[in-house]
């Protein structure tokens, strides 16, 4: 009898101990993503490029491979120039140019709301909000003309990554959602030559942040679904409907927006110009269910020229 619970106590300490030596191997080994991050950080580390807040030039995103750029940002950031020296790039009057690689970075965004009230009136200011979208909300490969008329550069955007889907947090709580673009947008110089200091203005079309196609949480749109709110049906006949007209009849909204951008440094060797940039623009309306509000974005820019 007490050899049997002799050999059960040893049997029982073993299966303990096994147990044991494993939760220690499940503790102490890296996970694949662990290991896989290390990797990616060694490869970065020896480019050059300990954290992606740091300064990066175009030839260096050339020379990294799509494994080496997966999961570190990079993909989100625009180049930046690096020049010494009161550099220039002159642009000359009757010939055309191609920009190309035109990236716009935002890296501030604010949201008109309101923070008081005075005299009875609602005081308003644009206030600091918390990003929730991921890094997919930089515009790049965005390609366009310029022209010298009247001694001044114009740009014309006419093709590339011009609008991203965007949504910010305000300290409140209450999101959001605007479609970051700048489609269709003209801007004009200040002067015709690309140096530190250069301005450049203009306007640019912000399309509806939903398409005709989209349904809203009642089943209605713009070109499909219902077209009023069936659990609300008798608050949609007569004077009752004019609070949810606006819901029931969807509309696609385009909208206008203003951009300013200041060159700061200029490459010739390479074509290469960027610098930084404030924009101001509408919010989504829900399809025309809600009142917009001004967003106003500020970060940096970076482009390619070249003559044509």
């Amino acid at each position: 009898m007490m050899f049997l619970r002799f050999t059960i106590a040893l049997v029982c300490c073993a299966i303990v101990t096994s147990f044991q030596a494993k939760l220690q191997m499940k503790f102490e080994m890296p996970t694949f993503k662990k290991v896989v991050t290390a990797a990616i950080a060694g490869v970065l580390a020896t480019s050059g490029f300990n954290l992606p807040s740091e300064a990066i030039t175009k030839d260096q995103i050339n020379s990294l491979n799509y494994l080496q750029v997966k999961g570190t940002g990079l993909a989100n950031r625009c180049p930046e120039v690096k020049s010494s020296g009161a550099k220039t790039i002159e642009l000359s009057s009757g010939k055309k140019y191609k920009i190309t690689d035109f990236c716009i970075e935002p890296t501030v965004f604010q949201v008109e709301d309101v923070v008081g009230i005075k005299k009875g009136e609602e005081v308003k200011e644009f206030v600091n909000t918390k990003l929730m979208t991921r890094q997919t909300y930089t515009l790049d490969g965005i390609s366009g003309t310029v022209e010298v008329k009247d001694g001044k550069a114009v740009f014309t955007e006419e093709d590339g990554i011009d609008y991203a889907a965007t949504t910010v947090q305000l300290p409140g709580g209450a999101r959001v959602p605007f479609l970051f673009s700048v489609k269709n947008l003209v801007a004009k110089g200040t002067g015709a030559t690309l140096k530190d200091g250069l301005e450049l203005g203009g306007s640019f079309t912000v399309p509806s942040y939903r398409s005709g196609l989209f349904l809203d949480p009642k089943g209605r749109g713009m070109t499909v679904g219902y077209d009023f709110a069936h659990a609300l049906a008798g608050r949609q006949t007569g004077t009752e409907e004019d609070e949810l007209f606006n819901e029931n009849n969807k509309e696609f909204d385009v909208f206008k927006g203003e951009i300013q951008l200041a060159v700061k440094d200029v490459n010739p060797d390479d074509g290469e110009f960027a610098g930084v940039y404030v924009s101001t623009q509408p919010s989504d309306t829900d399809l025309g269910g809600k009142e917009p509000k001004q967003i106003l974005t500020k970060g940096i820019f970076y482009g390619h020229i070249e003559a044509l």
